[in-house]
Protein backbone atom coordinates (compact mmCIF):
# COMPACT_ATOMS: atom_id res chain seq x y z
CA UNK A 1 0.00 0.00 0.00
CA UNK A 2 2.79 2.42 0.94
CA UNK A 3 4.39 1.51 -2.05
CA UNK A 4 1.10 2.82 -4.67
CA UNK A 5 1.30 5.96 -2.42
CA UNK A 6 4.89 6.44 -3.18
CA UNK A 7 4.19 5.96 -6.70
CA UNK A 8 1.26 8.11 -7.12
CA UNK A 9 3.28 10.88 -4.92
CA UNK A 10 6.81 10.76 -7.36
CA UNK A 11 4.07 11.17 -10.37
CA UNK A 12 3.02 13.98 -9.74
CA UNK A 13 6.12 15.17 -8.55
CA UNK A 14 7.77 14.76 -11.58
CA UNK A 15 4.87 15.59 -13.53
CA UNK A 16 5.12 19.14 -11.49
CA UNK A 17 8.40 19.45 -12.22
CA UNK A 18 7.76 19.08 -15.79
CA UNK A 19 5.69 21.99 -16.37
CA UNK A 20 7.84 24.06 -13.91
CA UNK A 21 10.75 23.18 -16.07
CA UNK A 22 8.28 24.29 -19.35
CA UNK A 23 7.65 27.48 -17.47
CA UNK A 24 11.45 28.28 -16.55
CA UNK A 25 11.60 27.90 -20.39
CA UNK A 26 9.40 30.40 -21.37
CA UNK A 27 10.89 32.88 -19.37
CA UNK A 28 14.40 32.04 -21.19
CA UNK A 29 12.43 32.23 -24.32
CA UNK A 30 9.03 34.41 -24.22
CA UNK A 31 8.48 33.73 -27.80
CA UNK A 32 8.00 30.07 -26.94
CA UNK A 33 4.34 31.37 -25.92
CA UNK A 34 3.28 32.64 -29.40
CA UNK A 35 4.18 29.00 -30.53
CA UNK A 36 2.36 27.36 -27.79
CA UNK A 37 -1.32 30.05 -28.04
CA UNK A 38 -3.42 29.72 -26.36
CA UNK A 39 -1.75 27.41 -24.56
CA UNK A 40 0.44 30.43 -22.71
CA UNK A 41 2.40 31.33 -19.54
CA UNK A 42 -0.41 31.64 -17.58
CA UNK A 43 -2.40 28.66 -18.39
CA UNK A 44 0.48 26.38 -17.26
CA UNK A 45 0.47 28.00 -13.95
CA UNK A 46 -2.34 26.40 -11.94
CA UNK A 47 -0.85 23.08 -13.16
CA UNK A 48 2.42 23.71 -11.88
CA UNK A 49 1.28 24.82 -8.61
CA UNK A 50 -2.26 22.33 -7.79
CA UNK A 51 -0.24 19.30 -8.98
CA UNK A 52 2.37 20.16 -6.55
CA UNK A 53 0.53 20.66 -3.88
CA UNK A 54 -2.40 18.51 -4.31
CA UNK A 55 0.08 16.15 -5.46
CA UNK A 56 3.11 15.11 -4.80
CA UNK A 57 2.89 17.41 -1.11
CA UNK A 58 -0.57 16.13 -0.12
CA UNK A 59 -0.19 12.60 -0.53
CA UNK A 60 2.24 11.26 1.44
CA UNK A 61 0.14 12.74 4.46
CA UNK A 62 -2.83 10.18 2.67
CA UNK A 63 -0.32 7.69 3.08
CA UNK A 64 0.22 8.65 6.55
CA UNK A 65 -3.47 8.40 7.02
CA UNK A 66 -3.89 4.93 5.44
CA UNK A 67 -0.91 3.55 7.44
CA UNK A 68 -2.99 4.75 10.48
CA UNK A 69 -6.67 3.68 9.60
CA UNK A 70 -6.59 1.28 7.28
CA UNK A 71 -7.16 -2.56 8.18
CA UNK A 72 -4.51 -3.95 5.86
CA UNK A 73 -5.47 -7.70 6.72
CA UNK A 74 -8.53 -7.21 4.83
CA UNK A 75 -8.68 -8.74 1.57
CA UNK A 76 -9.60 -5.48 -0.41
CA UNK A 77 -6.87 -3.56 1.73
CA UNK A 78 -4.77 -2.78 -1.31
CA UNK A 79 -7.21 -2.51 -4.24
CA UNK A 80 -9.83 -0.28 -1.97
CA UNK A 81 -6.18 2.17 -1.40
CA UNK A 82 -5.68 2.22 -5.03
CA UNK A 83 -9.18 3.20 -5.98
CA UNK A 84 -8.93 5.96 -3.76
CA UNK A 85 -5.33 7.58 -5.03
CA UNK A 86 -6.43 6.71 -8.81
CA UNK A 87 -10.14 8.50 -8.35
CA UNK A 88 -7.33 11.28 -6.77
CA UNK A 89 -5.15 11.53 -9.25
CA UNK A 90 -7.84 11.30 -12.08
CA UNK A 91 -9.71 14.54 -10.76
CA UNK A 92 -5.94 16.56 -10.59
CA UNK A 93 -5.47 14.96 -13.97
CA UNK A 94 -9.04 16.07 -15.31
CA UNK A 95 -8.44 19.80 -13.55
CA UNK A 96 -5.46 20.27 -15.57
CA UNK A 97 -7.44 19.92 -18.56
CA UNK A 98 -9.77 22.28 -17.33
CA UNK A 99 -7.11 25.27 -16.67
CA UNK A 100 -5.68 24.55 -20.00
CA UNK A 101 -9.40 25.15 -21.00
CA UNK A 102 -9.19 28.28 -19.20
CA UNK A 103 -11.36 27.15 -16.73
CA UNK A 104 -9.84 28.75 -13.70
CA UNK A 105 -11.74 30.82 -10.34
CA UNK A 106 -8.23 32.78 -11.06
CA UNK A 107 -7.40 32.24 -7.32
CA UNK A 108 -3.95 30.99 -6.44
CA UNK A 109 -4.47 26.87 -5.54
CA UNK A 110 -8.20 27.06 -5.70
CA UNK A 111 -8.16 27.35 -9.57
CA UNK A 112 -10.99 24.77 -9.54
CA UNK A 113 -14.45 26.42 -11.45
CA UNK A 114 -16.81 25.15 -13.58
CA UNK A 115 -17.33 21.49 -13.78
CA UNK A 116 -14.22 21.03 -12.54
CA UNK A 117 -15.11 22.50 -9.13
CA UNK A 118 -16.03 19.45 -7.81
CA UNK A 119 -13.55 16.75 -8.98
CA UNK A 120 -11.47 17.11 -6.22
CA UNK A 121 -13.73 17.24 -2.99
CA UNK A 122 -15.30 14.11 -4.62
CA UNK A 123 -11.95 12.64 -4.14
CA UNK A 124 -11.59 13.47 -0.93
CA UNK A 125 -14.85 12.53 0.28
CA UNK A 126 -14.27 8.83 -1.00
CA UNK A 127 -11.04 8.59 0.67
CA UNK A 128 -12.91 10.19 3.88
CA UNK A 129 -15.32 7.00 3.40
CA UNK A 130 -12.86 4.78 3.13
CA UNK A 131 -10.94 5.44 6.34
CA UNK A 132 -14.47 5.90 7.97
CA UNK A 133 -15.13 1.97 7.14
CA UNK A 134 -11.68 0.70 7.97
CA UNK A 135 -11.77 2.64 11.22
CA UNK A 136 -15.20 1.13 12.19
CA UNK A 137 -13.93 -2.39 11.02
CA UNK A 138 -10.91 -1.87 13.19
CA UNK A 139 -12.71 -0.23 16.30
CA UNK A 140 -12.09 -3.18 18.72
CA UNK A 141 -8.51 -2.92 17.87
CA UNK A 142 -7.73 0.08 19.38
CA UNK A 143 -7.53 2.01 22.90
CA UNK A 144 -10.19 4.12 24.23
CA UNK A 145 -7.75 7.15 23.09
CA UNK A 146 -6.44 5.79 20.18
CA UNK A 147 -10.05 5.31 18.79
CA UNK A 148 -11.37 8.54 19.73
CA UNK A 149 -8.18 10.54 18.35
CA UNK A 150 -9.06 8.91 15.12
CA UNK A 151 -12.86 9.86 15.14
CA UNK A 152 -11.77 13.44 16.13
CA UNK A 153 -9.46 13.58 13.30
CA UNK A 154 -12.42 12.13 10.85
CA UNK A 155 -15.12 14.89 12.07
CA UNK A 156 -12.16 17.27 11.24
CA UNK A 157 -11.33 16.02 7.79
CA UNK A 158 -14.81 15.76 6.71
CA UNK A 159 -14.87 19.66 7.20
CA UNK A 160 -11.74 20.12 3.97
CA UNK A 161 -13.61 18.79 0.68
CA UNK A 162 -16.83 21.29 1.70
CA UNK A 163 -14.32 24.05 2.85
CA UNK A 164 -12.51 23.51 -0.90
CA UNK A 165 -15.49 23.53 -2.73
CA UNK A 166 -16.96 26.64 -0.83
CA UNK A 167 -13.77 28.71 -1.16
CA UNK A 168 -12.80 28.06 -4.73
CA UNK A 169 -15.98 29.68 -5.70
CA UNK A 170 -15.76 33.67 -7.18
CA UNK A 171 -18.07 34.37 -4.94
CA UNK A 172 -16.81 34.13 -1.64
CA UNK A 173 -13.76 36.80 -2.38
CA UNK A 174 -12.30 38.13 -5.09
CA UNK A 175 -9.08 36.95 -6.63
CA UNK A 176 -7.35 39.73 -5.81
CA UNK A 177 -8.34 42.06 -2.88
CA UNK A 178 -7.78 45.89 -3.41
CA UNK A 179 -8.24 46.63 0.73
CA UNK A 180 -5.16 44.51 1.59
CA UNK A 181 -1.48 44.79 0.75
CA UNK A 182 -0.66 41.22 1.45
CA UNK A 183 0.00 38.99 3.97
CA UNK A 184 -0.12 40.15 7.60
CA UNK A 185 2.06 38.96 10.62
CA UNK A 186 -0.91 36.93 12.26
CA UNK A 187 -1.60 35.50 8.78
CA UNK A 188 1.66 34.38 8.12
CA UNK A 189 1.73 32.39 11.70
CA UNK A 190 -1.13 31.24 11.40
CA UNK A 191 -0.80 29.48 8.06
CA UNK A 192 2.89 28.35 9.57
CA UNK A 193 1.56 27.13 12.82
CA UNK A 194 -1.03 24.63 10.40
CA UNK A 195 2.11 22.83 8.98
CA UNK A 196 3.59 22.58 12.45
CA UNK A 197 0.69 21.10 13.70
CA UNK A 198 0.62 18.73 10.18
CA UNK A 199 4.44 17.42 10.77
CA UNK A 200 3.41 17.25 14.35
CA UNK A 201 1.24 14.39 13.82
CA UNK A 202 3.04 13.02 11.30
CA UNK A 203 6.13 12.56 14.04
CA UNK A 204 3.21 11.01 16.20
CA UNK A 205 1.59 8.74 13.60
CA UNK A 206 4.89 7.19 12.55
CA UNK A 207 6.26 7.14 16.12
CA UNK A 208 9.67 9.14 15.24
CA UNK A 209 9.83 11.05 18.30
CA UNK A 210 9.60 10.18 22.23
CA UNK A 211 7.15 10.33 24.38
CA UNK A 212 9.69 12.80 27.09
CA UNK A 213 9.90 15.30 24.30
CA UNK A 214 6.05 15.71 23.39
CA UNK A 215 5.55 18.16 26.37
CA UNK A 216 7.75 21.28 24.79
CA UNK A 217 6.58 20.62 21.42
CA UNK A 218 2.63 20.69 22.03
CA UNK A 219 3.05 23.24 25.11
CA UNK A 220 4.67 25.95 22.43
CA UNK A 221 2.34 25.26 20.29
CA UNK A 222 -0.75 26.02 22.46
CA UNK A 223 1.48 29.32 23.31
CA UNK A 224 1.87 30.05 19.81
CA UNK A 225 -1.51 29.79 18.67
CA UNK A 226 -3.02 31.62 21.45
CA UNK A 227 -0.21 34.34 20.84
CA UNK A 228 -1.83 34.34 16.98
CA UNK A 229 -5.81 35.00 18.34
CA UNK A 230 -4.41 37.81 20.26
CA UNK A 231 -2.82 39.42 17.46
CA UNK A 232 -4.26 41.94 15.57
CA UNK A 233 -5.91 40.26 12.40
CA UNK A 234 -7.53 42.08 9.21
CA UNK A 235 -5.55 44.78 7.39
CA UNK A 236 -2.66 45.36 9.94
CA UNK A 237 -0.13 46.74 8.73
CA UNK A 238 3.92 45.21 9.02
CA UNK A 239 5.25 48.46 10.70
CA UNK A 240 3.70 47.55 13.52
CA UNK A 241 5.48 45.94 16.22
CA UNK A 242 3.39 43.49 17.62
CA UNK A 243 3.13 41.85 13.87
CA UNK A 244 6.94 41.55 13.36
CA UNK A 245 7.12 39.80 17.52
CA UNK A 246 4.11 37.42 16.56
CA UNK A 247 5.98 36.68 13.46
CA UNK A 248 9.21 36.05 15.32
CA UNK A 249 8.00 33.40 17.53
CA UNK A 250 8.27 31.28 14.78
CA UNK A 251 12.28 31.28 15.56
CA UNK A 252 11.71 29.38 18.91
CA UNK A 253 10.20 26.36 16.59
CA UNK A 254 13.78 25.98 15.15
CA UNK A 255 15.24 23.67 18.31
CA UNK A 256 12.08 22.45 19.09
CA UNK A 257 11.96 21.03 15.58
CA UNK A 258 14.90 19.79 15.93
CA UNK A 259 14.79 18.33 19.22
CA UNK A 260 11.50 16.79 18.14
CA UNK A 261 12.43 14.77 15.39
CA UNK A 262 16.25 13.74 16.45
CA UNK A 263 14.91 11.21 18.32
CA UNK A 264 16.88 8.34 17.33
CA UNK A 265 13.70 6.31 16.33
CA UNK A 266 12.35 5.63 12.93
CA UNK A 267 14.01 4.68 9.63
CA UNK A 268 17.65 5.19 9.59
CA UNK A 269 17.47 5.90 5.64
CA UNK A 270 14.72 8.53 6.49
CA UNK A 271 17.25 10.89 9.17
CA UNK A 272 18.99 12.82 6.79
CA UNK A 273 15.56 13.44 5.12
CA UNK A 274 14.79 14.91 8.09
CA UNK A 275 17.49 16.88 8.32
CA UNK A 276 17.57 18.55 5.18
CA UNK A 277 14.03 19.20 6.14
CA UNK A 278 15.07 21.04 9.25
CA UNK A 279 18.01 22.70 7.19
CA UNK A 280 15.25 24.33 5.02
CA UNK A 281 12.47 24.95 7.23
CA UNK A 282 15.90 27.12 9.18
CA UNK A 283 16.37 28.91 6.19
CA UNK A 284 12.57 29.36 5.71
CA UNK A 285 11.88 30.96 8.94
CA UNK A 286 14.61 32.98 8.98
CA UNK A 287 14.20 34.40 5.33
CA UNK A 288 10.47 34.98 6.21
CA UNK A 289 11.21 36.68 8.68
CA UNK A 290 13.90 39.08 7.30
CA UNK A 291 11.40 39.33 4.21
CA UNK A 292 8.76 40.63 6.03
CA UNK A 293 10.41 43.35 8.08
CA UNK A 294 9.35 46.97 7.30
CA UNK A 295 11.79 48.08 3.91
CA UNK A 296 12.36 44.89 3.00
CA UNK A 297 9.52 44.16 2.14
CA UNK A 298 8.54 46.87 0.17
CA UNK A 299 11.42 46.26 -1.75
CA UNK A 300 11.40 42.43 -1.94
CA UNK A 301 6.58 42.27 -2.47
CA UNK A 302 6.31 40.48 -5.78
CA UNK A 303 9.16 39.82 -7.21
CA UNK A 304 11.22 36.67 -7.78
CA UNK A 305 12.67 36.69 -4.18
CA UNK A 306 9.05 35.57 -2.80
CA UNK A 307 9.22 32.89 -6.02
CA UNK A 308 12.81 31.95 -4.24
CA UNK A 309 10.76 31.51 -0.58
CA UNK A 310 8.11 29.74 -2.53
CA UNK A 311 10.23 27.02 -3.83
CA UNK A 312 12.06 27.11 -0.96
CA UNK A 313 9.64 25.65 1.23
CA UNK A 314 7.64 23.33 -1.54
CA UNK A 315 10.89 21.86 -3.14
CA UNK A 316 13.12 22.64 -0.31
CA UNK A 317 11.20 21.51 3.09
CA UNK A 318 7.93 19.83 2.12
CA UNK A 319 9.85 17.62 -0.57
CA UNK A 320 12.46 16.39 1.58
CA UNK A 321 9.73 15.92 4.28
CA UNK A 322 7.71 13.70 2.06
CA UNK A 323 10.66 12.12 1.28
CA UNK A 324 11.19 10.91 4.49
CA UNK A 325 8.10 10.16 5.43
CA UNK A 326 7.51 7.58 2.07
CA UNK A 327 11.03 6.19 3.64
CA UNK A 328 9.02 5.81 7.20
CA UNK A 329 6.34 4.30 5.55
CA UNK A 330 8.35 1.87 3.46
CA UNK A 331 6.81 3.05 0.20
CA UNK A 332 10.57 3.72 -1.19
CA UNK A 333 14.25 2.52 -0.44
CA UNK A 334 16.84 4.97 0.38
CA UNK A 335 16.42 7.45 -2.46
CA UNK A 336 18.95 8.47 -4.55
CA UNK A 337 20.11 11.49 -5.92
CA UNK A 338 20.03 13.03 -2.01
CA UNK A 339 23.10 15.55 -2.53
CA UNK A 340 22.28 16.76 -6.32
CA UNK A 341 18.50 17.12 -4.98
CA UNK A 342 19.60 19.38 -2.41
CA UNK A 343 22.22 21.73 -4.47
CA UNK A 344 19.59 21.97 -7.63
CA UNK A 345 17.14 23.09 -5.36
CA UNK A 346 19.80 25.88 -3.09
CA UNK A 347 21.06 26.75 -6.70
CA UNK A 348 17.04 27.39 -8.12
CA UNK A 349 16.37 29.36 -5.02
CA UNK A 350 19.88 31.62 -4.70
CA UNK A 351 19.72 32.76 -8.10
CA UNK A 352 16.06 33.30 -7.91
CA UNK A 353 16.67 35.51 -4.69
CA UNK A 354 19.79 37.37 -6.42
CA UNK A 355 17.39 38.24 -9.31
CA UNK A 356 14.92 39.46 -6.86
CA UNK A 357 17.38 41.54 -4.76
CA UNK A 358 17.99 43.25 -7.68
CA UNK A 359 15.09 43.15 -10.08
CA UNK A 360 13.17 46.86 -8.18
CA UNK A 361 15.64 48.69 -9.09
CA UNK A 362 16.22 47.21 -12.77
CA UNK A 363 12.38 46.73 -13.73
CA UNK A 364 13.44 47.68 -17.31
CA UNK A 365 15.98 45.68 -17.68
CA UNK A 366 14.12 42.53 -16.50
CA UNK A 367 11.31 43.20 -18.74
CA UNK A 368 13.13 43.94 -21.65
CA UNK A 369 15.37 40.71 -21.13
CA UNK A 370 19.00 41.77 -20.20
CA UNK A 371 21.50 39.30 -21.27
CA UNK A 372 22.11 38.85 -17.23
CA UNK A 373 18.73 38.90 -16.52
CA UNK A 374 18.18 36.23 -18.63
CA UNK A 375 21.36 34.11 -17.82
CA UNK A 376 19.87 34.22 -14.16
CA UNK A 377 16.40 32.47 -15.92
CA UNK A 378 18.85 29.87 -17.57
CA UNK A 379 21.08 29.01 -14.76
CA UNK A 380 17.43 28.77 -12.83
CA UNK A 381 16.10 26.75 -15.79
CA UNK A 382 19.06 24.55 -15.33
CA UNK A 383 18.63 23.32 -12.11
CA UNK A 384 15.01 22.68 -12.65
CA UNK A 385 16.09 20.21 -15.35
CA UNK A 386 18.28 18.60 -12.61
CA UNK A 387 15.23 18.48 -10.12
CA UNK A 388 13.43 16.93 -12.97
CA UNK A 389 15.61 14.35 -14.25
CA UNK A 390 15.85 13.41 -10.68
CA UNK A 391 12.24 13.25 -9.80
CA UNK A 392 11.67 11.20 -12.67
CA UNK A 393 14.37 8.67 -11.67
CA UNK A 394 12.58 8.42 -8.48
CA UNK A 395 9.06 7.48 -10.14
CA UNK A 396 10.76 5.27 -12.57
CA UNK A 397 12.38 3.34 -9.84
CA UNK A 398 9.13 2.81 -8.03
CA UNK A 399 7.24 1.84 -11.25
CA UNK A 400 9.73 -0.74 -11.82
CA UNK A 401 10.01 -1.67 -7.53
CA UNK A 402 5.89 -1.53 -7.99
CA UNK A 403 6.37 -4.47 -11.31
CA UNK A 404 9.04 -6.69 -9.57
CA UNK A 405 6.50 -6.86 -6.50
CA UNK A 406 3.97 -7.85 -8.86
CA UNK A 407 6.42 -10.61 -10.76
CA UNK A 408 7.07 -11.89 -7.52
CA UNK A 409 3.55 -12.47 -6.36
CA UNK A 410 2.47 -14.23 -9.52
Amino acid sequence: MARVVARHTLGWLAAGNAIGVLLAALLVWPALNDSLAPLTYGRWIPLHLDWQLYGSCALPLVGVLLAWCWDVRHPHAVGQARLALRVWSLALLLGGVAWLGGGSSGKPFLEWHGWSRPLLPIAMLLLWSLLATHVWWRRSEFSRGGLAARILLLAGLLIVPNALHWSAGREVYPSVNPDSGGATGARLLASTLGIVAIYGFLAEVLAITRRDRRAWYWGYFVFSVALCIGIEHGNASHHEAAQVAGLATLLGWLPLTWIYFSGGRGEPAARRWWGAAWAWWVALVGSGLWTFLPGISERLKYTNAMVAHAHLAMAGLVTSANLAVLVELRGVDRPRYFWVWQGACLAHCAVLLALGVEETGHLGELFLSAPWTQAIYGARLLAGVVLLAVALSWWWRSLRREEAKNIDAR
